[in-house]
């Protein structure tokens, strides 16, 4: 009974989680309900969500654990709240959302461009970043409202993050924390707090002052549990909602990657690779790194949009067989389909796959490809091709990093549902040619939230107590380097080629496909 506990909400893309959290890292219950669909697309490109499903899913969990945690519900001292990043919600004064919420995935674009003084307009030319600064703009879900729906645009009263939405939902006070403040929105990840209007890129995305939230850091109590949000989840009246930051800003935290030496690889819908230094250092060039949990520190990551999603997407499209099997022997379908991974030798035997099937900001046309079939190639080749893939792509994050940052990784800790696979964690270790680590839970940004929450609480006095005290090394995958010699090889001499040589069909590819 020594032991103190926390109730810890973590909304995903594709479901929300509750779970309950003491401070030595042990998730003493847990409930997930999933998203059923992730989003709605009621035109091409668009990806939207009604902002009361995520409420009404994660007041469901709560309630669902309490029945099945009645003894620890009562001990919870406080709540947190982890959400994925670059979700919109524009609500009225009332706090009622005017339309649905814009998910990241989301890929409309404004047909504007942003009103750059003339002084800005030849900064941006002089770095070759006008083309981007433009893209950047259209991608800007705030500027496709003003544009396209100017009366919902017009009764904004605040243009929250979705983190931002269910923080007001709990306790009434539209406020929002500095570490989930990733998207196309006016913040300034140096001083964490909005940009001043006068800033370089802020007409980028030319968010009213009035219609940005107070900011806090984590750790900072947020508000505490009204009345209304009580009778939903089930939580008592008055606890305290304590701020911690968005899933991948967690999911760092609760790996205990809070040195430059140890690198997080996230393998869930989105893959990416970060890590945590004490000074601003741009994961590429003019992109800024994202603000960490712990004051004064920064993430630089690297993602791979729809990372892992890639497997819902092959599990959909071609493995039929593997999912009925699944449903009557009760396994989820990837753990059949990770079990014939060895099947297939490192490389697939010369097929390789490049996982852009949403682009980022410096390949705006990327698209997947996948280069080598011959007639030895099996539905298993392609499988692990793609888990090959992401690699790859994450590698590549990795190099880049390790350069600019002018040191590097020692070792590589792997969280995300992927990370529940020995296959697929041993592919990873062999493939980057360092030790890669799983720590006790693959849940590790319902952990990264606890530990804010427990630092906000007083139960350890810094972020580094907390990752001591609740994070913890379960397994280390030492790489074959065998496999290591045959993957460097095809990184090098390959897959670091393929985007160069089909960029410009990608581009003609995006011309003819967008044609107005």
């Amino acid at each position: 009974m020594n032991d103190r506990i926390v109730l810890v909400f973590d909304v995903g893309t594709q479901s929300s989680r509750a779970e309950l959290v003491n401070d030595r890292g042990e998730i003493l219950g847990k409930s997930q309900i999933r998203h059923e669909p992730p989003y709605v697309s009621k035109e091409p490109d668009f990806a939207e969500r009604d902002p009361e499903l995520y409420y009404q899913n994660i007041c469901e969990v709560a309630r669902q654990l309490r029945g099945s945690c009645p003894s620890l519900w009562d001990r919870i001292e406080g709540v947190s709240i982890t959400t994925i990043r670059d979700t919109v919600v524009c609500v009225d004064s009332d706090g009622k959302p005017l339309r649905p919420a814009i998910l990241w995935l989301d890929k409309r674009l404004a047909s504007g461009a942003p009103k750059l003084p003339q002084l800005s307009k030849v900064l941006f030319k002089a770095v070759g970043m006008d083309a981007t600064a433009k893209l950047q703009y259209q991608k800007s879900h705030c500027n496709w409202i003003a544009e396209n729906e100017p009366e919902i645009w017009e009764k904004t009263h605040q243009y929250l993050l979705l983190s931002g939405y269910l923080i007001y939902r709990l306790t009434g006070n539209m406020a929002d924390t500095a570490a989930s403040q990733v998207g196309h929105i006016p913040f300034d990840t140096q001083q964490r707090g909005w940009q001043k209007k006068g800033a370089l890129t802020r007409p980028i995305f030319d968010v009213e002052a009035e219609k940005l939230c107070p900011i806090v850091e984590s750790g900072e109590v947020l508000g505490k549990i009204t009345p209304k949000a009580a009778g939903d989840t089930g939580l008592a009246e008055g606890l305290p909602l304590i701020a911690s930051g968005s899933d991948k800003a967690c999911e760092v935290l609760g790996l205990g990657c809070t040195t430059k030496e140890k690198a997080a690889i996230g393998l869930g819908t989105t893959a990416m690779i970060t890590f945590t230094i004490d000074r601003y250092l741009e994961p590429e060039r003019f992109i800024p790194p994202y603000p960490s949990i712990i004051p004064g520190n920064f993430t630089p990551e690297i993602e791979i949009f729809r990372g892992y999603w890639l497997i819902s997407w092959f599990k959909q499209e071609f493995a039929e067989k593997e999912v009925r099997q699944a449903r009557e022997l009760g396994v989820p379908a990837e753990e059949l389909l990770n079990r014939r991974l060895k099947e297939i030798p490192p490389g697939c035997e010369g097929l390789l796959f490049q996982p852009y099937f949403t682009p980022n900001v410096t390949m705006p046309t990327a698209r997947g490809a996948v280069i080598g079939f011959s007639d030895c190639h099996t539905r298993i080749h392609i499988y692990r091709a793609i888990i090959e893939g992401i690699n790859f792509a994450l590698m590549d994050g990795m190099r880049l990093m390790e350069k600019r940052a002018g040191h590097c990784f020692e070792e590589i800790y792997l969280g995300g549902g992927g990370s529940q696979s020995d296959e697929i964690c041993q592919i990873t270790a062999d493939m980057f040619g360092i030790s890669a680590v799983r720590t006790q839970t693959h849940e590790v940004a319902g952990i990264g939230c606890a530990e804010a929450a427990f630092v906000g609480l007083g139960a350890f006095k810094d972020y580094h107590e907390a990752v001591a005290a609740m994070v913890h090394k379960k397994d280390v995958f030492t790489p074959d380097m065998e496999q290591y010699k045959i993957y460097k090889e095809l990184y090098h001499e390959v897959f670091k080629n393929i985007y160069g040589c089909l960029s410009g069909l990608y581009s003609r590819l995006h011309e003819i496909y967008h044609r107005k």
